[in-house]
């Protein structure tokens, strides 16, 4: 500096309001350097966002901040110099004025800025003496008010406010300041609830500050308006809800949000008497309008009373981590496109062990009618973890309003879009809803729906609905329909014994009685039932008490599946892999267009020539150590009315010992094998109008009668239906084999003496040709 500061006399101390545009504020005190400068904002002690101006000047500077202090807002500058001495004079050295002067300056300034602080101070009076005015030590005057005496001393007096003590023993007396601080209330930061004022900074600031102090917010009675979303970050403790949020702000916003997204969890939480309601039917467009939306829930309770006219009623989100281990109580879930969502966002993400209780999820008739609407969903954002595991649902009821009979929009309770394991839904109340209890359109395995109540709109059945699934995943006990039969299915067909089923069909293939064998590879190919279904097959193995059954071969039963669609495959052995085939009702092969679906593993459409669909694992292959691909359920396509139905060698040295089907016990379906049929009998018959010749004594006439199929070495019968004597023998032989093979019956007159018979006998002779065992 070229001379010393000069102090004059000027307060160190400047105030400003703010107005929103100016940056740069003047101060008119000398200070030494740019840090001797603090600066407030509303009493906030700012670090940095500005620059100082005019350090050394007597006449002071300018501090200009980076970005111009919002409107309102009042800016305090003030001298703030350290109390301190860095330097010192030396006995016997030269004294400078200019030092001097500078210590001199620095002093001034510093007793400035006490002076200044005093100004703010309580004080005594000059006039009076300074006597009386020690405080009380800390134990006296804890919990008390400072005050003053009758001569005007400092005291200690009760605070007024009381003290309370909990009427048992042990129980320690607090004031009623600290019993109120336990949790927060709304109304405390001027939430009305009267359903005309805007609720909502209110709400905010009430939620906001339950997060700062880990408490619990109350929302207490009355109906609270709010124009914006509101949030409740995790920190808090819970919400407890006696009243209702109407919202009434801008759409594609979740009305309410609880807990943080990301990685936080939100853990051992309550949330009770939740309850919001849209000021307005939202169009069921946008699925981010959203009532209730909930984080990363876990270990927690959840109550909710309400949520309704939303496009997504109640959504739990599995976001950075996951919802888990907590029980959900629903009330009134009405008018939303989907009542609850399950919703993983990200790929770590889960959405696993939820117990759901209650919720009547319904829609109103006049809500937007021509949109379908579903009561429970689980989902996944693209890329998100895809595996919900664990859902149990106690009594839900669902009156979603089909509109119209039949049905001219999608009114399903359930909704399940992604894969895994394990939902089980009790007691479920199905009315005014699609004949489907759910939609499956991913690989879900392992869901049982118990239907409890369906009523009106002339139910037809609450089944499953596949669209686009790769798993028939579900299973529905409609306990309105004969609940007792529902425990056990019915066996349609048996094999107990596949290996003592086999016969010879002739000199190189083999059948298997009751059964049909099918070629991976036909000729033709063919393009009907009749076709597709063999007799009899080579390179069938036959072991002592096993069949081995090569890749290339498949045995199955053969059911009429016009209205029964599902079937359950059980198989003993090893190396086998589920098939199946479709028919139409006029027995034409129904190609890839019609997909036949597996509970426990994914379907493989084969094509031409074999045009069968199979599992894409063995039946004894392992899951996780496990063999659950043994339990199969096969859900045939809607318009299928014949199926062929099972294994086929999953390797070369498949082993085949038993094969059974069942279907419900409310299904009867027809096996198809022999009755014309050719697979699946031993036995085959012909018969011919005849006429007896007249034979004289030890004479024989034979007369051949085409037999298809019988085969040298198949044991063959004659016999006569008509008037004949007793001493007409008839024995029988294979004549002709293959396909258009025949038998001569012989019939030999054993009356050594008396032409037999003696007028014109016209019967029916019949032949019988049994295939041999192997």
């Amino acid at each position: 500096m070229d001379e010393h500061i000069r102090i004059g006399d000027v307060s160190p101390r400047v105030q400003y309001l703010a107005d929103g545009h100016q940056a740069s504020f003047t101060y008119p005190f000398p200070i030494f350097h740019a840090d001797d400068i603090e600066v407030r904002v509303d009493g906030l002690v700012l670090a940095g966002g500005y620059q100082v101006a005019g350090a050394g000047a007597s006449e002071g500077g300018v501090v200009a901040f980076d970005t111009p202090p919002a409107a309102g807002r009042r800016v305090t500058i003030r001298r703030n110099l350290p109390v301190a001495r860095t330097s010192d004079f030396q006995a016997n050295g030269i004294l400078r004025a200019r030092v001097l002067n500078d210590e001199l300056d620095y002093q001034v300034a510093v007793l400035q800025e006490v002076k200044d602080g005093l100004s703010g101070a309580l004080r005594l009076d000059l006039s009076e003496p300074g006597t009386g005015t020690v405080l009380p030590l800390r134990e006296a005057r804890a919990n008390r008010l400072l005050g003053f005496d009758s001569t005007g001393a400092v005291t200690v007096v009760d605070r007024g406010e009381g003290t309370m003590t909990v009427p048992f023993p042990g129980g320690v007396p607090r004031t009623v300041e600290d019993k109120l601080a336990e949790t927060l209330s709304a109304r405390d930061f001027g939430a009305v609830g009267d359903g005309e004022a805007d609720d909502g900074p209110a709400l905010q600031s009430a939620m906001y500050a339950a997060a700062a102090s880990g408490k619990v917010l109350e929302v207490g009675e009355g109906l609270f308006r709010t124009s914006m979303p509101l949030l409740l970050p995790g920190a808090a403790a819970g919400l407890s809800m006696r009243g209702t949020l109407l919202y009434a702000g801008s759409p594609g916003q979740a009305a309410l949000t609880l807990g943080d997204g990301g990685a936080v969890n939100n853990q051992r939480k309550a949330y009770l008497g939740l309850g919001v309601l849209r000021a307005i039917q939202s169009d069921w467009i946008d699925e981010a309008d959203v009532g209730i939306r909930i984080f990363n829930i876990d270990a927690s309770r959840v109550e909710i009373r309400r949520a309704e006219r939303f496009t997504i009623g109640v959504q739990l989100v599995g976001d950075g981590r996951g919802c888990e281990d907590s029980d959900i109580h629903y009330g009134r879930i009405a008018d939303n496109r989907i009542g609850l969502d399950l919703r993983t966002l990200t790929a770590n993400g889960w959405m696993n062990s939820l117990r759901h209780h209650g919720g009547h999820f319904a829609c109103a008739s006049a809500t937007n009618p021509g949109i379908g609407r579903f009561g429970i969903r689980l989902s996944a954002a693209p890329g998100a973890y895809r595996l919900h595991n664990a859902h149990l649902f106690l009594g839900p009821g669902f009156e979603l309003q089909r509109q119209g009979t039949p049905g001219t929009v999608d009114a399903i309770p359930f909704l399940v879009e992604v894969d895994g394991r394990g939902l089980i839904a009790e007691g479920v109340r199905m009315e005014a809803c699609s004949p489907y209890v759910a939609r499956h359109t991913g690989g879900f395995s392992d869901a049982l729906y118990r239907v409890a109540y369906v009523g009106t709109y002339g139910f037809t059945g609450c089944g499953v609905q596949y669209s686009g699934a790769t798993r028939a995943g579900g299973t529905v006990l409609p306990l309105h329909q004969a609940a007792a039969a529902q425990g056990t299915p019915r066996l349609v067909a048996e094999a107990g014994n596949v290996r003592a089923r086999a016969f010879r069909w002739d000199a190189s293939a083999i059948g298997f009685e009751g059964m049909a064998a099918l070629s991976g590879n036909p000729s033709g190919p063919p393009s009907t039932l009749n076709g597709f279904c063999f007799a009899g097959l080579d390179s069938f193995g036959l072991n002592a008490e096993t069949v081995t059954l090569p890749t290339s071969r498949a045995l199955a039963f053969v059911v009429d599946c016009s209205t029964c669609k599902e079937f359950f495959l059980a198989a003993e052995g090893s190396g086998l892999r589920p098939m199946a085939m479709q028919f139409t009702a006029a027995e034409a092969v129904m190609d890839g267009s019609a997909p036949v679906l597996w509970s426990n593993m994914n379907a493989v459409w084969q094509g031409a020539p074999s045009y069968w669909w199979e599992g894409n694992a063995d039946l004894d292959s392992l899951v996780g150590g496990l063999a659950l691909n043994r339990l199969q359920r096969v859900t045939l396509a809607p318009n299928a009315a014949f199926a062929v139905i099972g294994v086929r060698g999953g390797n070369a040295n498949a082993l085949l010992k038993s094969l059974r089907l069942f279907a419900p016990a409310t299904e009867a379906p027809q096996v198809l094998a022999g009755a014309g049929r050719a697979w699946g009998t031993r036995e085959l018959t012909a018969s011919l109008a005849y006429t007896l010749p007249s034979l004289a004594g030890n004479a024989s006439t034979f007369q051949p009668v085409p037999l298809l199929n019988v085969q040298s070495g198949d044991y063959v019968q004659a016999s006569f239906g008509g008037q004949a004597s007793a001493y007409l023998e008839w024995t029988a032989a294979v004549a002709q084999t293959g396909a258009q093979g025949s038998v001569a019956a012989r019939v030999t007159n054993r009356h050594a003496s008396t032409p037999i018979p003696t007028a014109s006998t016209t019967g029916t002779l019949f032949l019988r040709a049994v295939k041999p065992r192997l």
